[in-house]
């Protein structure tokens, strides 16, 4: 049920900041909301956690997304200049595209849970996610599998992405990122 309420959670106050300017608050305070649970303080207060780090992050969380959203700009703009070339076969062009995009997808595995476990400045947010990207790499096996399976599930159960899909992904990003900066922290 606590996975629910967070994605109605994250739902309504991406929607309370008109989508543009709550998505990334939103999504921040759902993934500090995990990093509580995974410390083992699974009786906090869901809502009036998830309000304190929506406050507490709102203008940081959006300048990282500000960042964040230019880079899937550029990748909408690569995407679409494949996509007009669909008539072509595929080049030797498009395998650095794809290879940047898949390298993105990866850094976002771990851009928010770094967030949320790390006070740091936006730009170095982005180096240590992609720092700890670069040396996790079971984590993100790990991650693609997890995400895959559930992804499969909800394929066959729909209602299931719609009530715990953003929740369930935080959840498991936060969970196995959380290894890597242990591992970290100990070296």
């Amino acid at each position: 049920m606590r996975f629910a309420y967070v994605n109605i959670l994250w739902f309504l106050f991406t929607m309370a900041g008109v989508i543009i300017l709550g998505i990334y608050p939103a999504t921040t305070a759902m993934f500090s909301v995990m990093r509580e649970w995974l410390r083992g303080n699974s009786d906090v207060p869901v809502f009036h956690t998830f309000w304190s780090y929506y406050k507490k992050d709102f203008w940081k969380s959006n300048h990282l997304g500000i960042y964040t959203s230019i880079i899937f700009l550029v990748i909408g703009i690569d995407l679409f200049y494949i996509q007009s070339e669909a008539s072509k076969l595929m080049t030797w062009t498009h395998i650095p595209i794809f290879a940047c995009i898949l390298f993105f997808i990866f850094l976002l595995f771990y851009l928010f849970p770094v967030f949320a476990h790390y006070d740091l400045p936006v730009r170095s947010i982005y180096k240590q996610a992609f720092f700890i990207m670069l040396i996790s790499p079971i984590q993100i096996i790990m991650m693609v599998i997890c995400l895959v399976a559930f992804s499969i599930i909800s394929f066959i159960f729909p209602a299931l992405a719609f009530i715990f899909g953003l929740s369930f992904y935080s959840f498991i990003t936060s969970w196995l990122a959380s290894s890597s900066f242990k591992r970290l922290e100990a070296n």
